[in-house]
């Protein structure tokens, strides 16, 4: 089994499943042209390598073929109005320095010690929400008792912010971000009751 590049020893690192959605995110922005992952990146490649995630969608495969469509065009499509400008919802100050701990690509955010690849204020690499959306999966995975993020943690973190570019998608695609947050939250629930 492949060791997880996303830190040693750190509460809320990610899973192997989200190091691979990290590094698909990368060059899906690197291919788009994109100078900074951003949260539509993350749940594109969510979406393409999580089988738990897909699943998560109460419309089932029909309703992800939809969502894949539409993140499919961005480059063509409606994405094309994002391109040259950064992502920022807001939801980067909700995040506490801890929940961004062994994230690999991230650091240099707010002080945050350990987390590699963003630099600066300026968070070269990535989008505001992007950061924001890896920190909420980290502090959902320490909710429910993991040590390690997984899909469903990352997908109801992109669900959970109103105004990321994700949820834009989201909605495009017909899907209401708060019954998949909801149905996410219910398992968060029974997973940490078992």
């Amino acid at each position: 089994m492949r060791k997880s590049t996303s830190g040693a020893g750190d509460e809320g690192r990610l899973g192997e499943e989200l190091d691979t959605v990290v590094a698909g995110a990368r060059r899906r922005a690197f291919r788009d042209g994109d100078r900074q992952i951003d949260t539509a990146h993350l749940l594109h490649t969510l979406l393409e390598s999580d089988p738990r995630a897909r699943a998560a969608f109460a419309g089932g495969p029909p309703q992800v073929a939809r969502l894949l469509g539409y993140l499919a065009q961005r480059a063509i499509g409606y994405g094309v109005q994002w391109s040259g400008s950064v992502e920022d919802s807001g939801a980067r100050r909700r995040v506490r320095p801890r929940d961004l701990r062994g994230i690999q690509g991230v650091q240099g955010v707010q002080g945050v010690q350990g987390v590699q690849g963003v630099q600066g204020v300026g968070m070269s690499g990535w989008s505001p929400a992007a950061v924001a959306a890896m920190g909420a999966a980290t502090a959902r995975a320490r909710a429910r008792g993991a040590l390690r993020a997984d899909g469903p943690d990352l997908l109801a973190a992109l669900a959970d912010d109103p105004e990321c570019r994700a949820v834009e998608v989201l909605r495009r695609a017909g899907i209401d971000t708060e019954l998949l947050v909801a149905a996410l939250d219910g398992e968060l629930r029974q997973q940490s009751t078992t």
